[in-house]
């Protein structure tokens, strides 16, 4: 059975269109399921669901072409750290979808390249374990964000040290957030005005969304 599964392996390798078709369908399942399925599914940006596809099946192809050729090991690198290291210019790129970026420049490249005859269950291992640890760290470990609102507050009354319980209060009822603390930007006396930040626990990281889709607009 090994040596027949062997045998199978080395006529895909030996046909060059078999074996791009077999390698571009298993990148663009597990690519699929990471960005349309993980990705897509949380977070509903379709503008970096278009750049993660693209640049994945850009990698892919220029990876793949490469391999037909006789390169040397640390070209393979160099390639992986130029499209690892990119960076946008007119949009402040978010940590998350980085992290996506970074998934898909990957998936692309052990797809591409990984030797079929000695690691295609390797290969095949790699792929699972890049799924679920993106599914288990993606919104299920149960853990919490603590997001903030920049508020102008009003109640000078309540900025005393022994009146925070207070002022928290207020800004509950106020916000209907469930702020638990306060940091103090700036105190302005004359109008009356205290500028802070209002820290409260959330599912997503609502001030980082907030921040990229400013930048956005």
């Amino acid at each position: 059975m090994n040596h027949s599964l062997k045998d199978i392996i080395s006529y895909i390798e030996q046909n060059i269109v078999l074996e791009f078709g077999l390698r571009y369908l298993l990148n663009l399942i597990v690519t699929f399921v990471l960005i349309r399925t993980f990705y897509y599914a949380r977070h509903k940006n379709k503008d970096f669901v278009f750049t993660f596809f693209l640049f994945n099946s850009v990698l892919f192809l220029i990876c793949f072409l490469l391999s037909s050729t006789k390169i040397e090991l640390g070209f393979s690198f160099g390639l992986f750290a130029i499209f690892s290291i990119f960076r946008y210019r007119t949009v402040t790129v978010p940590v998350r979808e980085m992290g996506y970026f970074f998934l898909t420049v990957t998936v692309g490249i052990l797809n591409a390249l990984a030797n079929l005859t000695d690691t295609l269950l390797l290969l095949l291992i790699c792929n699972v374990i890049i799924l679920v640890l993106t599914y288990i760290l993606d919104g299920h470990l149960g853990l919490e964000h603590e997001s903030f609102e920049e508020i102008n507050y009003d109640r000078m009354d309540l900025i005393q040290p022994e009146k925070r319980a207070e002022m928290l209060q207020n800004l509950r009822e106020r916000t209907g957030l469930p702020i638990h603390r306060v940091k103090f930007q700036k105190i302005d006396f004359s109008k009356n005005v205290v500028n802070i930040h209002a820290f409260y626990y959330s599912e997503e990281n609502e001030s980082t969304v907030r921040e990229s889709g400013d930048n956005d607009d």
